[in-house]
């Protein structure tokens, strides 16, 4: 009776457990074989539970955060690109296209500023360097101030980004005419415009002198040939004197301009020293660094060295920025953008170049009429300065008409520039957007995996209720029976029996 009693509070224990867990088994020995496919099962839905809950979510915040940050650099580029567009087809003043560029110069820093978006605290458009921005920010210039930082640069440039500038050059306004002069010649003989070339670098204020003030010269490697050392590069330290040199032909080589960070030349030289397919190494340092600038270790290989005399070595090895997830069995995606897909150092210097150049000469030329004008104003047509006057007027207005065509047509060049811009940008846009739809694809994927994994656990470990339920019941009504007839026979003793 003992016996019978232990083995109906047993089942009823088992049936019990069955319902209050919902699984056929507590322990492996209740049924070795459920047991060993649980096991696999379990891991199968933690596997995919992780890829789609955890991996697949992450990445698709990754993404989403970095289409954000992608559409409105867009925006920004259709506003530089429309703000270009207007004003090459106006005959602007100095203060109007102040503004104009006033307006794009804010766009180009939102431009870099997009570019510095995170998630999770991590650098999207950064590669492996997600705890570094792409652009120095106002902490790190003021880090900068109280521990100097330097980077020692190399940029690699092919024979397809050698760019134009022209200069025009009006100084016989302020020198008078060459001594010797004919009655007969004119200011206007002597107004040029100069079509000049040159390698433009990275970054302005890049270093040009040494400790001891003697100039620092950039290494420039041309197939392999030290121009440099060649005694090929002379320093200058305005961009007004390297282009007037360069223009008159007193420049015969290569003329370097460490405050606008450009390698002038002639045309001459250009075509004698230079051809298609050539390739050119830039080696420079700089250390004067501004907010907003682009962090070095993105682009270049270079050299960082502290203040301490520590020196880091960045991009010795090219390698990939790409960050994958691993999002499904034996399956990775892509999940960033790398900054060198559209963050390129070209859209601030082309705002560079309005200002070193193009605005000053305007403005220079402005105030020069102006002048002539007012002295004018106050001489009689007879008078005989009025007449030399006159001809530095003419003089003038003819350096003027050159210097706005030359804006205009810089205008026109930055309106291809940008569309090309929004090209680059475009393309990383549909490549993020490709990614996203094939991690779109493998999230229902997971999805469905994880329903199909869930169901066979369920059919493999889980009970019928409906059953469990019924054989419980059945197994209390075979206790309580049990504990009744062992209490019957508890009540005859021995004696009785006899």
């Amino acid at each position: 009776s003992l016996y019978n009693i232990n083995q109906t509070k047993i089942m009823e224990d088992k049936l019990t457990n069955q319902m209050t867990n919902q699984s056929k088994i507590v322990r492996p020995s209740d049924d070795p074989v459920v047991a060993i496919r649980a096991l696999r099962l379990r891991s199968n839905v933690s596997s995919v539970t992780q890829y789609h809950d955890k991996n697949a979510a992450d990445a698709d915040q990754w993404l989403t955060v970095t289409a954000d940050a992608l559409t409105t650099i867009d925006s920004v580029l259709k506003n530089l690109y429309e703000q270009a567009t207007g004003a090459a087809n106006k005959y602007e003043t100095s203060e109007d296209l102040s503004i104009i560029l006033e307006q794009m110069k804010s766009l180009t820093k939102e431009f870099y500023a997009s570019g510095n978006v995170d998630y999770a605290g991590r650098y999207v458009f950064s590669g492996f360097r997600t705890d570094t921005a792409i652009t120095f920010s106002a902490e790190d210039i003021s880090q900068m101030q109280k521990h100097p930082v330097s980077y020692n640069i190399t940029e690699s440039i092919g024979y397809e980004s050698i760019s134009t500038i022209n200069y025009t050059d009006f100084s016989v306004l302020d020198n008078g005419l060459p001594a010797g002069a004919a009655a007969t010649e004119s200011y206007e003989q002597y107004v040029t415009n100069t079509t000049m070339y040159r390698f433009r670098l990275a970054y302005n204020s890049v270093d040009g002198k040494n400790p001891d003030g003697t100039d620092k010269l950039p290494t420039l490697k041309h197939n392999g040939t030290d121009l440099t050392a060649a005694g090929a590069i002379t320093s200058y330290a305005t961009a007004e004197e390297a282009y007037k040199a360069v223009a008159d032909g007193t420049e015969k080589g290569i003329a370097f301009i460490a405050t606008t960070g450009e390698l002038v030349f002639s045309k001459d030289y250009y075509e004698q020293q230079f051809k298609e397919g050539d390739t050119f190494e830039v080696n420079y340092d700089k250390s004067d660094w501004k907010e907003g600038d682009i962090n070095p270790v993105h682009y270049f290989p270079c050299v960082e060295t502290k203040d301490d005399g520590q020196k880091i070595n960045y991009n010795t090895v090219k390698e990939d920025q790409d960050i994958y997830y691993d999002v499904g069995f034996n399956q990775k995606i892509q999940v960033n953008t790398v900054t060198t897909e559209v963050f390129t150092h070209d859209v601030q210097r082309d705002m560079d170049d309005f200002y070193s150049q193009s605005m000053q000469q305007l403005k220079a030329i402005e105030t020069k009429i102006s002048d002539i004008e007012k002295k004018m104003e106050n001489l009689p047509e007879d008078h005989p300065d009025y007449q030399n006057l006159s001809k530095q007027l003419e003089g003038a207005k003819k350096a003027d008409a050159y210097i706005r065509e030359n804006i205009q047509v810089k205008f026109e060049n930055q309106i291809t520039k940008y569309q090309k811009y929004r090209d680059q940008n475009d393309l990383a846009i549909t490549n993020n957007a490709t990614r996203g739809s094939r991690l779109d694809l493998i999230t229902q994927r997971l999805c469905n995996q994880k329903a199909t994994f869930k169901e066979l656990q369920t059919d493999n470990e889980g009970i019928d209720i409906t059953q469990v339920a019924v054989e419980l019941s059945s197994s209390e009504l075979t206790y309580q029976a049990a504990l009744m007839a062992t209490g019957k026979i508890m009540q005859t003793n021995l004696m009785n029996y006899i």
